[in-house]
């Protein structure tokens, strides 16, 4: 409730949630996406998995 007491409408309680702890949980589910196409490795991501011991797997 606001100082006045007159009752916060959803939206802006909604709105006011979001700002301090932003979105917790997305509108939709994996299930209900578009699969995403494979992520491409950065040259950088490739030299480093490149630099992991084998007996680190």
């Amino acid at each position: 409730m606001t100082g006045d007491d007159v009752p916060e409408p959803e939206w802006a309680r909604r709105k006011r949630l979001a700002e301090v702890f932003g979105d917790v949980l997305p509108d939709t589910t994996n299930d209900e996406r578009e699969p995403e196409a494979p992520r491409q490795e950065s040259s950088a991501e490739e030299w480093l998995r490149a630099q992991v011991p084998p007996h680190h797997g």
